[in-house]
């Protein structure tokens, strides 16, 4: 499925060695295979597999004009020259996809020789949702820290509003009242809670690190492409070069706006008045993955564009995903051993066929099962109770905040009467 999305597309030439020319077109990259297809005659002159490529390079035809070199597993070799928007940006992106395939070859070259079973496949499933309710569960905690920071805050401000309270009362007293003495002293003591406060703070937000992928970004242009990482924290996002120096950090708070233009494909920016917006374009083959949790940090913020919801209504309708749901889990982790009712005749010989593509779960595989599923038990509970907690601190906060705002307006009124 995902094979079908374009990653990218870029205007260039293709020399075509049988007839010794050049011929322009298009290159498209999808996540697993790099496409070239003529103006012309739209049709599809070359067609890679990501994984059949051995080499890629920068190379120049005659010594002058820039290329890219695609070299494959047969000794084949490919020419793509008149790259836009840069020779650079193109050859970027697409060692980007290839090294990243490279890495999880292993992986796959594991699943063709021998076909994942349903028990295999379900594992992975649930173990995907643990990560994501781990994800969920970290920046539920981390919005739990920021509201009782926020309650810390309301209670330093409730304590420097009883040192006004005491100073506007020795202001109101006669000269000659002999308790004052000791209302002075109450600001050191506030500063001492103060700095209480900001030590207990400090080590906030310095860790929580949730997905770290590598990623091609650009700022503003798509010609100033170059490789990177983007990091996404429980506190903010940060965007790094491929030396690991610090580009730009977005808190939470900062975004604006994400914009998810394909599942490979994000934008980031913050705005600001009276200078250039800051905007940052990622595309990182691990994009899938940080997607997600965007959608539950950002929910608000976050937009998907036509592309991408394209994408995502045909990933729900797919019937090779749908089959892994977490209903037949729970059938078969229960041992039911159920068979589909077919419409038509054959039932039998349609049924032998069923039990053998759907063979039971290994003893192994049902273990590892169970352990995940308690995982998520666990980890639902606890989201439930720091939900329900923070329920209790929002009303906290909201009784404070009240508080707080009368106890203002009373101050007011008494320093209008001693002006």
């Amino acid at each position: 499925m995902s094979s079908d999305v374009h990653v990218h597309s870029w205007p260039c030439s293709y020399y075509l060695n049988l007839e010794k020319q050049w011929v322009p077109g298009k290159l498209t990259l999808t996540p697993h295979s790099l496409k070239f297809s003529a103006d012309r005659t739209e049709e599809v002159l070359v067609g890679l597999p990501l994984s059949s490529i051995t080499e890629i390079r920068k190379e120049s035809s005659l010594f002058i004009f820039s290329a890219i070199t695609v070299l494959e597993k047969g000794q084949a070799k490919h020419w793509f020259s008149s790259l836009r928007p840069s020779r650079n940006v193109v050859f970027n992106i697409i060692e980007h996809f290839w090294r990243e395939l490279l890495l999880s070859q292993p992986g796959t070259a594991a699943s063709t020789t021998s076909p994942m079973t349903r028990g295999q496949e379900l594992v992975g499933l649930m173990a995907s949702s643990q990560r994501r309710m781990e994800d969920t569960s970290k920046v539920l905690h981390h919005q739990g820290e920021q509201l009782d920071s926020v309650m810390r805050g309301l209670e330093k401000m409730e304590s420097d509003l009883d040192v006004a309270d005491r100073l506007l009362t020795e202001l109101e007293s006669p000269s000659w009242w002999p308790f004052s003495s000791k209302l002075w002293k109450t600001p050191a003591e506030a500063k001492t809670k103060e700095a209480v406060s900001i030590a207990a703070c400090e080590p906030f937000g310095k860790e929580g690190v949730v997905i770290r992928v590598p990623a091609i970004v650009s700022q503003r242009t798509e010609s100033h492409s170059k490789p990177g990482k983007l990091t996404v924290l429980v506190s903010g996002l940060e965007i790094h070069d491929s030396s690991s120096s610090l580009l730009h950090r977005f808190e939470r708070e900062d975004v604006d706006d994400i914009k998810v233009h394909s599942p490979y494909e994000v934008s980031i920016r913050q705005r600001f008045i009276g200078k250039p917006d800051v905007a940052y374009r990622v595309i990182s083959a691990k994009m899938p993955e940080v997607i997600p949790i965007l959608e539950v940090q950002f929910s608000k913020k976050i937009e998907l564009l036509e592309d991408a919801l394209v994408f995502r209504s045909r990933a729900r309708t797919s019937p090779a995903e749908g089959s892994c749901s977490i209903r037949h889990a729970a059938s078969r982790l229960m041992g039911c051993n159920t068979h589909r009712e077919l419409p038509t005749g054959g039932q039998e010989g349609e049924q032998l066929q069923l039990q053998k593509t759907w063979p039971l779960l290994s003893e192994g595989e049902a273990q590892e099962l169970t352990q995940i599923l308690s995982k998520l038990k666990g980890l639902a509970l606890d989201t439930e109770a720091e939900l329900e907690r923070q329920d209790e601190a929002l009303d906290g906060i909201t009784v404070a905040v009240d508080q707080a705002t009368l106890t203002v307006d009373k101050h007011n009124r008494r320093m209008r009467k001693l002006m």
